[in-house]
């Protein structure tokens, strides 16, 4: 059924309902007329706002008929890029355990960026499925991922041990670790219970191991009781 005789056959119906209950109440032929034509017009100028309607929606149909199915565009993109159901699913795993290393700030940086680099190369990454993600979204998250540097300086001053040393918030914020500090100056500590200010160390990151190895010391550690 079309449209518009489809909802001009409602209107007729609600105003032959409204002039039964009109003629029900008490009321001269003058409004009863009055009201009958004020129906009336709004009925036309409904059928004109409907017909207006079916005008753009038929306009539309023409409009659009030849275009292709979302489907069908869809698999023209993955032929043109050599796409397989095979290489998308490939691509979508790679994707998806680099976005993670760079949430996590997996280092080094520069490993994830060679990474990201080379989905960008690959033509998949050109779909609308993985262009916004593997060109836009992680470049962003690796230029403002600020990478420690792999050690830095520190010089001893009065006071130091290493323990103190490990234990500032600026390099472990674990006195358990300083051995990693022995073990990088081995050439400047001859004794790891004495050191001297003005010494300069090596202070190296702590791998993640090496995190969890200290981490674990220190929370397992009981000091000994008091006498």
């Amino acid at each position: 059924m079309n449209l518009s005789k489809y909802l001009v056959g409602i209107l007729s119906l609600l105003l032959l309902m409204s002039s039964a209950a009109f003629a029900q109440e008490e009321m001269t032929i003058e409004e009863w007329q009055a009201e009958i034509n004020r129906l009336t017009e709004k009925k036309a100028a409904m059928t004109n706002e409907l017909n207006g309607l079916q005008t753009e929606v038929n306009e539309l149909k023409a409009k659009y008929e030849g275009l292709q199915a979302v489907e069908d565009c869809e698999d023209e993109l993955y032929k043109m890029v050599g796409a397989t159901d095979n290489s998308l699913d490939a691509f979508r795993s790679k994707l998806s355990k680099l976005e993670g290393m760079i949430n996590r700030r997996e280092g080094p940086k520069a490993d994830r960026q060679a990474e990201l680099d080379q989905l960008k190369e690959n033509p998949i990454s050109a779909l609308p499925e993985f262009y916004n993600k593997v060109h836009i979204e992680l470049q962003r998250k690796l230029d403002a991922w600020i990478e420690k540097p792999k050690e830095v300086m520190y010089t001893v001053v009065k006071g130091d041990c290493l323990w103190y040393i490990a234990k500032r918030n600026e390099h472990y914020g674990n006195g358990f670790a300083w051995p990693i500090i022995y073990k990088a100056n081995r050439d400047e500590i001859k004794n790891p219970d004495l050191i001297y200010p003005k010494q300069v160390f090596k202070i190296p990151n702590l791998t993640d191991e090496e995190k969890a190895k200290y981490d674990k010391i220190r929370r397992n550690y009981k000091p000994a009781p008091v006498e």
